[in-house]
């Protein structure tokens, strides 16, 4: 394969070695954003080794959130994290599967792009890995960051770390730089921290063909210089190529770690890149006033997959950046979307400063959702509705105040009386389901004086998608009259994409998910303003809105 590369992209590799979920993501990411401090241009992309061709039908319990992009590529979870750290907004060539790689290589097979010869792993698979890769490194950008998903010695990631190894002849040894993370264990009994596992892992990596410029560490406790020096004798790297990342106070403090250990100053002179200093003034801030933070807001999430964390990952950074900018840490409460009405017979949700209800699909915990939407309505507790929160919402307002028995979604009730929720008529007519979704950006038109539109302090705003079924625009006459605000649609007025009730203190629902696009240092203004409702529930003050 000839691989045309513009001569000034350099490429950056971060594999992973020892055990998974060692924080490859939050590596690249810090690099990222150093890299961005530095006046360069980045872009990310994440290469997952499983078989599907996409995150979108996973089980939230296998692969955590299914982040969107723009575009509305339903993507892995990491490219929330880069997303989030490095502020571009990525695109779903930023996410490419081992299922999408073999799926697009067959289908040239069946087109007869490869004249009737045997497809193999090398060079077919390969090459298209290494197309994959090369499409992102367009003239506006002058470094990609590549992460590859599981764990050197995985039989799954073979074929990636050779398309790695051959990509760095293909464009040149100045232009490429890999990264391996690992694991250096302390072991209680000896009292010991141990650097064979990277020895090992390494010796795996290298074995594949590929040398590693540096070596991250994780660990739970700095390492010593003698140690470093160690791993630098037997892995064969200078000593300032094995950098520390041990464990930090806050996640948005690994980067300045990460600058501290030279991490960035080491890889760029690795890809020969201009010496430029890095202006951490920004993110220096923004951890100081993260660790500054002291009123505590205690948030219940309600959700059906409440027992891996990582399914809600987007929503619980949100709540954390809306916090930052209040001077408050966010304490996270799971709550059981199938527990709910028995803690609401205990009284045991009343203690909390506000609830949030997240998105999902499928009919289990919706009956404790829309309970749980109830009791905030009618305790004056903030809520906040994420895409099926929003219609969980809707449901309960229905049935409640409107008295419309039986209304519900026909997603969970096919044979309800009063489907307030609903596929729109065009919808009807696909037969694939996935033809159905709204996926990506949109955009609503907010009405002039509404909580929404004082929050967003803006007439229209675009927001990301991830559903199926829709507000049933049939019913919106009778829902307005009866005190509940559709306060904002699409912009030829057919789709109800936020809602409110101007009475409540906070009692907003949105069908998209904003949590994507929040950032540390520029919240999303839904959870910036529920938080800071949250807080005057909190210490006992009147809630007021605050413009943005």
């Amino acid at each position: 394969m000839t691989t045309p590369n513009p001569p000034r992209v350099k490429h950056i590799f971060v594999t992973g070695g020892v055990a998974s979920s060692l924080g490859k993501g939050i590596t690249a990411s810090s690099l990222g954003r150093l890299l961005r401090c530095r006046g360069l241009r980045v872009t990310m992309q994440k290469l997952d080794p499983y078989i599907n061709v996409d995150p979108g039908t996973m089980n939230p319990f296998e692969h955590g959130e299914v982040f969107v992009t723009e575009d509305g590529g339903e993507t892995d979870l990491d490219l929330g994290h880069y997303e989030r750290f490095v502020d571009v907004s990525l695109t779903r060539d930023s996410n490419a599967t081992t299922g999408s790689i073999y799926q697009a290589v067959l289908a040239a097979e069946r087109r007869g792009d490869y004249l009737g010869k045997t497809v193999q792993v090398i060079p077919h698979i390969t090459d298209e890995i290494k197309r994959r890769i090369l499409r992102l490194a367009t003239d506006d950008v002058d470094v990609v960051i590549t992460e590859v998903g599981g764990t050197v010695g995985d039989i799954e990631i073979l074929p990636f770390l050779e398309a790695i190894r051959q990509f760095r002849n293909d464009v040149g040894r100045d232009n490429v730089c890999c990264i391996h993370v690992t694991l250096v264990p302390f072991i209680g009994p000896s009292g010991e921290q141990k650097t064979k596992p990277t020895q090992h892992s390494v010796t795996e990596l290298r074995s594949r063909g590929i040398q590693p410029d540096v070596i991250v560490c994780r660990s739970d406790q700095p390492l010593s210089e003698d140690l470093k020096r160690k791993i630098s004798d037997l892995c064969d790297v200078p000593e300032r190529a094995v950098v520390n990342a041990a464990d930090a106070s806050n996640l948005y403090a690994i980067p300045l770690v990460l600058h501290d250990e030279g991490f960035d100053d080491y890889v760029c002179g690795v890809l020969r890149c201009d010496d430029r200093p890095a202006d951490l003034a920004g993110w220096r801030a923004l951890v100081e006033r993260i660790e500054a933070a002291e009123r505590v807001v205690r948030i219940g999430i309600v959700g059906k997959y409440v027992r891996l964390p990582d399914a809600y990952l987007s929503v619980v950074e949100a709540l954390k950046h809306g916090g930052f900018h209040h001077g408050a840490k966010p304490e996270i409460e799971w709550v059981e979307a199938e527990d709910v009405e028995g803690l609401l017979a205990a009284g045991r949700l009343h203690h909390l400063d506000g609830i949030v209800i997240p998105g999902g699909f499928g009919d289990r915990g919706i009956e404790g959702k829309v309970a749980a939407a109830g009791y905030a309505r009618e305790h004056d507790i903030p809520c906040l509705g994420l895409c099926l929160g929003m219609q969980v919402m809707t449901i309960e307002y229905a049935r409640d105040v409107l008295g419309l028995a039986g209304a519900n979604s026909s997603e969970f009730d096919p044979e309800t009386p009063h489907p307030v929720i609903d596929l729109m008529e065009s919808q009807r007519e696909v037969t694939d389901m996935g033809g159905t979704m709204r996926l990506g950006l949109y955009p609503a038109r907010l009405v002039p004086g509404s909580q929404v539109a004082k929050l967003y302090g803006a007439e229209v705003v675009y927001e990301r998608h991830r559903h199926r079924y829709e507000f049933n625009p049939k019913y919106r006459s009778r829902f307005e009259e009866a005190g509940f605000l559709c306060s904002g649609t699409s912009p030829d007025d057919r789709l109800v994409e936020f809602i409110e009730v101007p009475s409540h203190p906070f009692w907003i629902g949105t069908q998209a998910h904003p949590e994507f696009a929040s950032r540390p240092d520029r919240p999303a203004p839904l959870f910036y303003e529920f938080i800071g409702a949250a807080l005057d529930r909190a210490e006992g003050r009147n809630p007021q809105l605050i413009d943005v």
